[in-house]
């Protein structure tokens, strides 16, 4: 699924994930690599095989896009250090000739030593041709740019027959903003409340389907 900000075309994954092609950059946000094992800690009994599955399709989208840089929006990992760390950096390592980056979040709190470390680039903001990226949406936006931000975790509530109704994550495009729905697993969903001509399109299982906003 495709969609045009300002004259640039992006490619939007079922794998929760932003590609803008032209620049070679693969989009990412709230990845929270580290969160399955801090709940585990905290005896939530989560699958442990589900920190797996993340690097799996973190995997499936550098082979299906094939990007010179990786962002990521913000909470790449969910607190303090732990041994899901060092797995990740196992893949930043394998992937010499791409830069990963990541835009700081809330919950990316460990030291910078931790990041430089496996040659994460950090960045407060960052701003690409008409883009500014972001964790926190922007509340000004200067004329002429787009904010694609994280931290929100967008999902969006659709209803059915006999009031039937799911929340489903969600790619968000406002008039001068977007939002990119957490990549990472178990981290749950902010409903959202689309206004009239906004571009809502949702997650459903491996498909991606466009919405319509009415008011």
């Amino acid at each position: 699924m495709e969609t045009e900000i300002l004259g640039e075309r992006l490619e939007l994954w079922p794998q929760k994930a932003v590609s803008w092609p032209e620049r070679e950059i693969l989009l990412l946000a709230d990845l929270h690599v580290g969160k399955i094992n801090h709940f585990r800690r905290s005896g939530i009994p989560l699958p442990v095989k589900a920190n797996d599955r993340n690097v799996e399709v973190l995997l499936e989208l550098v082979e299906a896009t094939k990007p010179k840089r990786i962002i990521c929006l913000g909470d790449l990992f969910h607190s303090h250090y732990n041994p899901e760390w060092e797995v990740f950096g196992e893949v930043v390592k394998h992937f010499r000739h791409i830069s990963f980056e990541l835009v700081l979040g809330n919950h990316d709190i460990m030291s910078d030593i931790q990041y430089s470390r496996k040659g994460i680039q950090l960045h407060d903001e960052l701003r690409i041709g008409p883009f500014i990226f972001t964790h926190h949406p922007l509340e000004e936006i200067e004329e002429g740019a787009y904010n694609l931000a994280g931290h929100i975790h967008p999902g969006v509530n659709l209803r059915g027959k006999g009031r039937q109704s799911v929340t489903l994550p969600c790619f968000y495009f406002g008039a001068q903003s977007g939002l990119l729905p957490a990549f990472g697993m178990f981290t749950g969903m902010a409903r959202i409340y689309p206004r009239k001509n906004d571009k809502v399109f949702i997650i459903l299982e491996n498909k991606i389907m466009e919405v319509s906003t009415t008011s």
